[in-house]
């Protein structure tokens, strides 16, 4: 069970300025949360084998097809700032 004490704690924590109410109200909810995973834990997962996934994967993505592209002095003709067929940009100086 999660304590009064333990939900002032987090409000403390994570900058949240809570009620009475509330403070009683998610003491109630996140006690009932814990209570359930407590629950969860004695269930019998012996014969469950481990999967990653519920149901089969398969590759939705499509073939990869060349196709023509566009002329590089058509994509650099309105580069502000270009050299040896590419664009220039400013170097990004570390914090």
């Amino acid at each position: 069970m999660i304590s009064r004490g333990e939900i002032e704690h987090i409000a403390v924590l994570a900058h949240l300025k809570l009620t009475d109410d509330e403070i009683e109200l998610f003491t109630k909810q996140l006690g009932d949360i814990v209570d359930y995973f407590d629950k969860l834990q004695e269930m019998d997962t012996g014969d469950i084998i481990p999967t990653a996934y519920t149901i089969p994967m398969r590759n939705v993505l499509r073939e990869d097809e060349v196709e023509p592209s566009y002329d590089r002095d058509q994509v650099l003709a309105n580069a502000p700032d270009k050299k040896d067929g590419q664009f220039r940009v400013p170097p990004i100086i570390g914090e």
